[in-house]
């Protein structure tokens, strides 16, 4: 960022200067007209907003500080082969004896926590313990923890954090007190060398046993539990809001348990995604996170293998006085004062089969008003979302096909999951939830007919050559689609023509693009697709809130779409103005349903995406273009409803090919800033670039 980009921004200045090209040669020029006297409803913060959960160790890696893995020892510690499967592509470290495997038992008659407790039999001035290896160690790195320990007043133990082979590679912490109660040990170590296989090793000599309730190790900067590097990038993205905690992860997971002391807290196997939960980044936490990020809170409410009466009590636990029962507890767990959270979301994609309790949409409205009555007796002032689902996700997950036999259903029939909650639960929904994953390079073929045999998204996922252009528009077209149902449910719907509810992408991604400069492409034009929408779409959540940030165990940076997200928070403007073009977006190519609208996303700038919006203050018209060709494209602006200085400045995000990215060891997606001066009335638009121009209103 910051370099100046005079010699690659291509701009003609009204100042008496032309084009010097034939117009034989000359491409066709393509015309923006911005109306800045017709505005439309407020872009809100909650469009960049992101969404993540608990897949595996997602958020315990990424932002949780914990560098152990199963520090309540959910597994048997045992030297054998272990035959655990990788989750997200990483396998976790495993806790092996230190002796042989018969000194470490699993005592499971009185745990400290959970199932089992290490109980480790001492052999005399032999060490007997347990260690794990695995850990990124830092020389010069201070690290902080705690061990919860009960045994024999005869052990000697010790806790080690080792970076070498050597014996003057490691630190010995010695354990003074130990008695036949459990209790917390603080640890304290600064690493002498750099490992990344170093270790950490709890032992003891001696006669008698001792017990490992569990165990803590931290890099001693982390932030109230979070890592410093991780959540002080995403604080810069301003996202405005995140969602928590799923996602298909919420419908089994049971939110008690991850409240209170973090050690007492049992490690569960989530049967969603097939991993070993640690319940260390719970409710408690998700709002300090909130707080580092400076963000609002949105939390999903189990409505799977969930109940209303268990999520009325987490509306009490959040937003409840510490007068009442679940404000009491949280009170005794360290916050007396109300969380005052406002967003609650019911349920995750309810919709869907893969869902943990999923049922008929006959049986599923009653649910859902079940739990928007039990959560709003709690607290009237919350707003309410439902897990919605239009005809176009009910399609390309072929949720429709065994409801009404045909893969797209009619709207208003019983595979039209949203036309059901409209009708049956109105008054009990705020906003509508809505999500959608795009492919890349493919398309959903509904016109071929039904597949035979059971159905399978693969055989109908056709692969598709086309244009970047075209490429680029595809997740964009599933906003489209989502825009287009809404028209429609307003047209069927009495009660909508009298409250329009308003819907909610908290869940988005374009599956396969990539982290590079073609992905940020089709990134932004979902977002401008959004903000031509802002009248219906209030709140988005694009997944996963890391995927803006590259890291492993020591090191993080913001990657190509973080610098998009950044890109537009920092220098779009806010109240959106009409654009206008002489060039439509095509017609579609392929038959209109599943994945494909009526009508293609985007501007009338073909093949240049263009938006346009003031800023908060009324003092600067933005104006954002996104051009996914690789050639650069021709613009004549013009302006009604505003007067500009000739003032003003241009962030360009580009990179020297569709695969550039920037990251952790790379640097090839950048944003170049120049100023502008002179009546710009013409633009010659980079090829592969994201463009946002900000002129100075008179």
């Amino acid at each position: 960022m910051g370099r100046t980009a005079s010699a690659v921004l291509a701009f003609i200045l009204v100042s008496g200067v032309a084009s010097t090209r034939g117009a034989d040669s000359s491409p066709k020029r393509i015309e923006v007209a911005v109306d800045a006297g017709k505005t439309g409803e407020p872009i809100s913060p909650y469009i960049y907003g992101q969404f993540i959960e608990h897949i595996g160790d997602l958020i315990n890696r990424s932002l949780w500080a914990e560098m152990l893995d199963d520090r309540k020892f959910y597994y048997p510690i045992s030297s054998k082969p272990s035959d655990r499967k990788p989750v997200r592509g990483r396998v976790a470290n495993l806790w092996r004896p230190i002796g042989p495997d018969e000194s470490v038992v699993m005592d499971s008659q009185d745990p400290y926590v959970g199932d089992h407790t290490p109980l480790v039999k001492l052999a005399g001035d032999a060490p007997r313990g347990i260690q794990q290896a695995g850990l990124a160690l830092r020389k010069g790195k201070a690290y902080t923890g705690r061990v919860v320990l009960a045994g024999d007043p005869a052990a000697k133990v010790t806790v080690s954090l080792v970076w070498g082979s050597g014996p003057a590679d490691r630190q010995v912490v010695p354990i003074s007190g130990l008695g036949k109660s459990y209790s917390k040990f603080p640890l304290k170590f600064t690493a002498g060398g750099d490992s990344d296989n170093g270790r950490i090793e709890i032992a003891g000599t001696g006669r008698g046993s001792f017990h490992i309730g569990a165990v803590s190790l931290m890099p001693a900067d982390n932030i109230r539990g979070f890592r410093r590097d991780t959540t002080s990038l995403l604080r810069e993205l301003r996202s405005g809001m995140w969602r928590w905690p799923g996602g298909n992860f919420l419908s089994a997971h049971e939110w008690r348990e991850a409240i209170g002391d973090p050690d007492k807290r049992p490690p569960r196997w989530d049967p969603v995604w097939s991993a070993v939960q640690p319940n260390d980044v719970g409710t408690d936490e998700f709002m300090t996170l909130m707080e580092l990020l400076g963000v609002d809170p949105f939390i999903s409410v189990n409505a799977g293998f969930g109940d209303a009466w268990s999520a009325a009590q987490l509306v009490e636990y959040a937003n409840g006085a510490a007068t009442t029962p679940m404000g009491r507890l949280r009170a005794a767990n360290g916050h007396p004062a109300p969380y005052n959270i406002k967003w609650w979301g019911i349920g995750n994609e309810m919709y869907g089969a893969w869902q943990f309790g999923h049922m008929a949409l006959s049986q599923y409205v009653i649910k859902h008003n079940l739990f928007a009555k039990a959560m709003r007796k709690v607290d009237p002032k919350i707003t309410l979302l439902a897990t919605g689902a239009t005809p176009d996700e009910m399609a390309i997950y072929g949720l429709a096909l065994p409801i009404v036999g045909k893969l797209i259903p009619d709207f208003g029939s019983p595979g039209d999951w949203d036309f059901g909650l409209f009708t049956h639960c109105f008054d009990n929904i705020d906003i509508m939830s809505e999500h959608f994953y795009s492919y890349a390079g493919q398309r959903f073929d509904h016109a071929s007919g039904i597949r035979p045999g059971p159905f399978s998204r693969a055989n109908y996922m056709v692969k598709v050559d086309e244009p970047l252009v075209e490429w680029a528009r595809r997740p964009a077209n599933r906003v489209r689609n989502k825009v287009e149902a809404y028209e429609e449910y307003f047209q069927r719907i009495p009660a909508l023509k009298t409250r329009r509810i308003p819907m909610a992408i908290d869940e988005w991604a374009y599956t396969g693009a990539g982290n590079n400069l073609r992905g940020a492409l089709a990134n932004a034009m979902v977002l401008q697709e959004m903000f031509r929408h802002t009248d219906l779409i209030k709140m988005a959540g694009h997944t996963m809130g890391t995927s803006s940030i590259d890291y492993n165990a020591t090191e993080a940076a913001l990657n190509t779409t973080g610098l998009l997200f950044k890109l537009y928070r920092d220098h779009f403007g806010t109240v959106p103005v009409q654009v206008d073009g002489n060039s439509p977006v095509p017609a579609p190519l392929y038959p209109v349903g599943a994945d494909q609208p009526r009508v293609n996303a985007g501007s009338p700038t073909y093949p240049v995406d263009v938006v346009a919006a003031l800023t908060s203050d009324g003092k600067s018209l933005t104006l954002a273009i996104i051009n996914a060709n690789e050639s650069p494209q021709e613009l004549d602006l013009s302006f009604q409803g505003i007067t500009l200085t000739g003032k003003g400045r241009m962030w360009r995000m580009s990179g020297d090919s569709l695969n550039a990215a920037t990251g952790l060891g790379r640097n090839e997606v950048r944003i170049t800033e120049a100023p502008l001066t002179g009546t710009i009335k013409s633009l010659t638009v980079a090829p592969i670039s994201i463009a946002i121009y900000e002129f100075e209103k008179q």
